[in-house]
């Protein structure tokens, strides 16, 4: 179950990102390595000048394969950062097209390298790596522009996952704590019943008596939990079909923008 979940999932963004690259191809191939579905918790919390310091020891020490892997999480956290912060949008993409520039570098030097040791299909495999880069230099608009739409969606839906989480973990605890107090009134139930054997007749009558007093009040009282987890349950679904008509909303304007930047 939970993998045709994940599987529907990851259609969904699927069609997020090619409603949003339309037909162009180059940009859905690179945005579909790039991107992450949740980015909150894949993309590193270094910071970026921290990240890039360590790319470039990897420089340093030769190990341009190393340094490959590190200038693209770079990349990808830059990318990120430059849909979150569009007052500063500038500075990132020139910090962008920096990377490219540092990763086509050092992919030219591990490209070198194994052309020299004869690894043919690696090298192919690094000389597009380049052109991929190239491309990223050349449509950086594009790739932030379509990233910042991703990205807003994203964090968008997964804050509606985690609003409906934390209700569906309230009414989880509230049904619980139901389900205990309801032993706890068998317990008590039985205890007294217990009690009233050792009572003479006119105090049994007297205890039982109040036994269906207490009774009624515990079913008012159980009546009015199974109420409420009742209307939460109603919240829930209204809150749900809330979160759709959002989406929905979103979509549209999403659209109505992308279409303004590709005029």
């Amino acid at each position: 179950m939970w993998k045709k979940k994940e599987k529907k999932r990851e259609e969904k963004e699927e069609d997020l990102l090619k409603e949003l690259c339309g037909d162009d191809a180059k940009l859905y191939d690179f945005l579909g390595r790039t991107l992450y579905l949740d980015p909150m918790a894949a993309i590193s919390k270094k910071d970026l000048e921290l990240l890039i310091e360590e790319a470039e020891k990897s420089i340093k020490d030769g190990n341009y394969e190393e340094a490959i892997r590190k200038y693209r999480v770079v990349v990808e956290k830059a990318i990120f950062e430059a849909t979150q912060n569009p007052e500063e949008r500038g500075r990132y993409i020139k910090v962008i097209q920096d990377l490219a520039s540092k990763i086509m570098h050092a992919t030219e030097k591990a490209k070198e390298k194994a052309e020299k040791e004869g690894l043919t299909d690696h090298a192919a495999s690094l000389e597009k790596n380049i052109e991929h880069y190239k491309f990223v230099s050349k449509r950086i608009d594009d790739v932030v522009n379509v990233a910042a739409h991703f990205y807003n969606e994203k964090l968008a839906m997964l804050g509606d996952v985690d609003r409906r989480e934390a209700r569906r973990e309230k009414i989880r605890a509230m049904e619980t704590e139901a389900t205990r107090e309801s032993r706890g009134e068998a317990e008590r139930r039985e205890a007294r019943r217990e009690v009233r054997k050792e009572m003479g007749s006119e105090a049994r009558r007297e205890a039982e008596k109040e036994e269906k007093r207490v009774e009624e009040r515990g079913e008012e009282q159980r009546e009015a939990r199974r109420e409420k987890i009742r209307a939460m349950e109603g919240e829930e679904i209204q809150e749900a079909l809330g979160d759709k008509e959002r989406q929905q909303a979103r979509r549209k304007k999403r659209r109505e923008a992308r279409r303004k930047e590709l005029e």
